[in-house]
């Protein structure tokens, strides 16, 4: 949006996409914007989430800088189509969340992923010598199965990931801990459910989010605008327009998919998986 004045913050509300998967991209690109708003000095932000969920650093940066940011900064979480596993998470740095009754969220859970590719590298001739300096340095490796002792730490890995998730459902949205792992098994569920678990405060679409924010630092919903603070584009990607910028964000969207499933291969990942 072009200003025709010089904006006045104060009297305005601020609005950040967090969509696809979280990754270390999202969370540079978040984490300035959440600068912005600070900087500004926004009264409310509406964050919306479309996300299905991402890597569990990436995901509790971007929560950190939230609960610092709330501090001075009314936040409302507007869940759309899916925010689910670290998607959820982002959303506990809100003060309050609102979802439309078909969202898909929960999947609160971690998981881990590896690939053992053994009995095709045997059936093609491949082997590897591999020269470590400890039993577990090639844990996860593609040419051969986990060992007893191996699958032993990594649940360890994820039981802690997992302890941290609950820990922070249960805080953020005033639950036992028992009663977050009670539905906390990766399950999905929707808005309506999620409301009713105590997951969600409010069913609405972003707009009635927007309201909502406006209400709680007492503007006027209908007079308030909302400044959506978004990552500056290269110019080629802003002259573009029609079917060849569709085609390109297609693509861009596939390339970026392919390039995180393929870097966090062996990580542990707050990530819904349908």
């Amino acid at each position: 949006m072009v200003w025709p004045f010089k904006p006045r913050f104060s009297k305005q509300i601020a609005r950040i996409e967090i969509t696809g998967a979280i990754a270390s991209g999202t969370r540079k690109r978040v984490l300035e914007a959440l600068k912005t708003v600070e900087e500004k000095k926004f009264p409310a932000l509406l964050l919306r989430i479309d996300s299905p969920g991402g890597t569990v650093g990436d995901s509790q940066e971007i929560y950190s800088a939230l609960k610092k940011l709330r501090e001075k900064t009314k936040i409302i979480a507007s869940f759309g189509n899916i925010s689910a596993s670290g998607g959820v998470y982002i959303g506990m740095g809100a003060h309050y969340i609102m979802a439309n009754p078909g969202t898909i969220t929960g999947s609160i859970g971690v998981i881990l992923r590896g690939n053992n590719l053994e009995r095709l590298l045997d059936k093609i001739g491949v082997s590897f010598k591999v020269i470590k300096s400890g039993p577990y340095k090639d844990i996860l490796s593609f040419d051969r199965e986990l060992t007893e002792a191996e699958e032993h730490i990594l649940q360890e890995l994820i039981d802690t990931s997992y302890h941290q998730f609950v820990t922070t459902v249960a805080e953020g949205r005033n639950l036992p801990p028992e009663t977050v792992r009670s539905f906390a098994d990766g399950r999905i569920f929707t808005g309506q459910q999620a409301l009713e678990l105590g997951v969600v405060d409010r069913l609405g679409t972003e707009e009635e989010a927007r309201r909502w924010a406006c209400e709680l630092v007492e503007l006027d919903p209908d007079k308030t605008l909302s400044f959506t603070i978004e990552e500056r584009k290269p110019l080629v990607n802003r002259i573009l327009s029609g079917n060849s910028q569709a085609r390109r964000s297609l693509i861009s969207t596939s390339m970026d998919w392919l390039d995180f499933e393929m870097s966090t291969s062996g990580l542990p990942l707050w990530l819904y998986r349908p």
